[in-house]
């Protein structure tokens, strides 16, 4: 250090110069760009907690209708005994039969009725497809039978009764299909 100068000069020197005042448009903008940053992910989360609501409910309200599938299709095999018990007596063995046989095979018919019912309560639908077109969703072809006389494709006998629950095929229907009529 020299004589002729003070130590006050020589921190004046060091001293870092003062910072520039930023730009207040530059602050503005960085400041509304980050705010419509901010808005889109508040929109985006709102919208995506709207689109899982939604699929909850829907989950919810399926598991309620299809959540008995699989003891429904368990059941369906009682149905089917108990229609071919009715159907086993032709209509000469009712009439002939006596006054306890024929309550007894009221009883039956009423407890099919009845079981139908109490399905259909549970959203299972017995399918009636005999006179539809052919649907490989809800049939089962088992055989072609030549009729000029209906549309191709046409379900002309049903073989065993097939199931529903809501939209969905429970059991799809065992039927026959005309073959030989005009396109449907």
């Amino acid at each position: 250090m020299n004589d002729t100068e003070h130590p006050a000069e020589e921190l004046r020197d060091t001293q870092p110069e003062p910072l520039a005042e930023p730009d207040p448009f530059a602050v503005l903008e960085a400041l509304n760009a980050e705010n419509a940053s901010l808005k889109d992910k508040a929109l985006r989360t709102l919208a995506e907690m709207e689109n899982l609501r939604r699929r909850t409910e829907r989950e919810i309200s399926d598991a309620k209708l299809y959540g008995v599938t699989s003891m429904a299709r368990d059941m369906l095999t009682f149905a089917d005994n108990l229609h071919r018990a009715i159907e086993s007596l032709g209509e000469e063995a009712r009439d002939e039969a006596s006054a306890p046989l024929k309550a007894f095979i009221e009883g039956i018919e009423l407890t099919e009725r009845d079981f139908q019912s109490r399905l259909a309560r549970h959203g299972v639908k017995k399918l009636d497809p005999k006179g539809q077109k052919f649907d490989p969703n809800m049939h089962e072809a088992l055989f072609e039978i030549p009729d000029p006389s209906v549309p191709n494709g046409t379900v002309r006998e049903v073989v065993e009764d097939g199931y529903s629950i809501g939209e969905r095929c429970l059991r799809p229907a065992k039927v026959g299909v005309a073959r030989g009529g005009p396109k449907a």
